[in-house]
């Protein structure tokens, strides 16, 4: 037996409205037959008022709120049941790149830059559908979490349990990072490859270890054709502090350690690799759509034919069933029309 799914379960938000809608529907029955008592009494009220009249401004409320819990229902995007087609994957290759070092817990973009940048991950590992996902995380080093792959469920299972290095070396290395993604595509080209860095920027280990991320990045295009993007988490002007246990914060040398985004570095080497620089800074946004523009040039190529299987989408049931009951609504005679009276 095939399980009721939902494709977009967060619109179960509205059904409050919904509710509301039918409280103030009957809210407003209630007062029309106060008022009906108020203006005449017992047989009165049947002549001045016929039922008829209030039954059907209660029933035409009710269709309204009917068809606008339906319409809730089909932007719950319903499936019930399985198709199957064959497919010809077409697929360029990315990695994502992305910063766990202590900066990172940083709360200027909520609850923190870290959560913040599983999200856009996540996000954009929905909208690359057909392309082939590795993941690297990266602190003072840089670890291969997932290889270059089609199986999405297990690179986000990675992304999820993604937590803070403590790293003895401390702060954060992007151009080994960036070098360890790079050596993790397949030695032979075959479809367009990038790179994409999520990260504040703060490349704390840049001078201990004379490395330098805008070198590597330019180094990666011009050898092996890597395409960069970089997406900037955290305020750039004031920065926030870095808490820890305790409800205490970060310090260094007695003084409360403050992370900024360092956009100068995350744009150079974007522009460096042919790429782009997106500064999410503390905001909201929708990484899956910016990349999927960002990199619809980046060549794809045939990778054989496999069979899909998809949840069939039902929303066409409820939306009918929204309209008749609107229909409904719109051929109930108002109280007071003439045909109330017929």
């Amino acid at each position: 037996m095939h399980e009721l799914e939902f494709g977009n379960p967060h619109a179960l938000r509205w059904v409050w409205l919904t509710a509301a809608i039918a409280a103030l529907a009957f809210l407003a029955a209630w007062q029309q037959r106060q008022s009906i008592a108020a203006l005449a009494e017992g047989r009165l009220q049947a002549i001045v008022v016929p039922g008829r009249a209030t039954g059907r401004t209660t029933l035409g409320f009710l269709a309204g709120a009917m068809a606008f819990a339906l319409l809730v229902a089909a932007l719950t995007d319903p499936r019930l049941g399985t198709r199957s087609m064959d497919v010809t994957r077409q697929s360029a290759d990315i990695m994502f790149v992305l910063d766990t070092s202590r900066s990172m817990l940083a709360d200027d973009a909520t609850p923190s830059r870290l959560a913040r940048e599983v999200q856009f991950t996540m996000d954009a590992i929905d909208r690359l559908a057909g392309d082939r996902v590795g993941l690297v995380d990266f602190a003072g080093v840089a670890t291969l979490r997932s290889p270059l792959t089609l199986n999405y469920g297990a690179v986000k299972g990675q992304v999820a349990d993604l937590s803070i290095k403590q790293s003895r070396q401390g702060g954060s290395d992007l151009a080994q990072a960036i070098r360890l993604a790079a050596d993790s595509f397949p030695e032979e080209r075959s479809g367009g490859r990038a790179i994409v860095v999520i990260s504040d920027g703060e490349d704390l280990a840049m001078d201990e270890h004379e490395t330098n991320p805008a070198e590597a990045a330019r180094t990666v295009w011009e050898q092996d054709g890597i395409r960069l993007i970089t997406v900037g988490l955290g305020d750039e002007s004031q920065g926030s502090r870095i808490p820890i246990a305790g409800g205490r914060f970060l310090t260094h040398e007695g003084q409360e350690v403050w992370t900024k985004m360092d956009s100068s570095l995350l744009r150079e080497m974007a522009l460096n690799a042919d790429g782009s620089f997106i500064p999410a800074g503390t905001a909201q946004v929708d990484l899956g759509s910016i990349l999927s523009d960002l990199l619809v040039d980046l060549e794809r190529v045939d990778r054989g034919v496999s069979n899909v299987q998809y949840a069939e989408p039902r929303f066409q049931w409820p939306a009918a069933a929204a309209l008749l009951f609107l229909a409904m609504q719109c051929l109930i005679p108002r109280a007071g029309t003439r045909g109330s009276h017929a």
